[in-house]
């Protein structure tokens, strides 16, 4: 089974990190307000997405990505490698 993590957008501004093995069906639930978390958003859109064939990997990915500020999240979306990985150094010294 393939499992994926992904990030939506919210209204432009927010972003929203889950799990699912059905990223078709899960996006459906979130714009049509079956999510506590979404449903309060009137935009939404899947703007990231990764596979793992084991859910456990995938697990220790959206915990990884939960923890990330705003601005790494967006570098990832953005395929900024180099700007993530900065900004990963900043974070470990305290300067984020």
């Amino acid at each position: 089974m393939t499992w994926y993590v992904y990030i939506l957008l919210c209204d432009k501004q927010t972003f929203y990190v889950g799990i699912t093995s059905d990223i078709d069906k899960r996006f459906h639930e979130h714009k049509s307000g079956q999510s506590l978390f979404t449903k309060k958003f009137a935009d939404i859109k899947l703007v990231y997405k990764e596979e793992f064939d084991d859910k456990e990997k995938a697990s220790r990915r959206e915990i990884q990505l939960k923890g990330w500020s705003h601005a790494k999240k967006k570098a990832l979306i953005k395929g900024k490698i180099l700007y993530l990985r900065n900004l990963a150094r900043s974070t470990e010294f305290g300067e984020a």
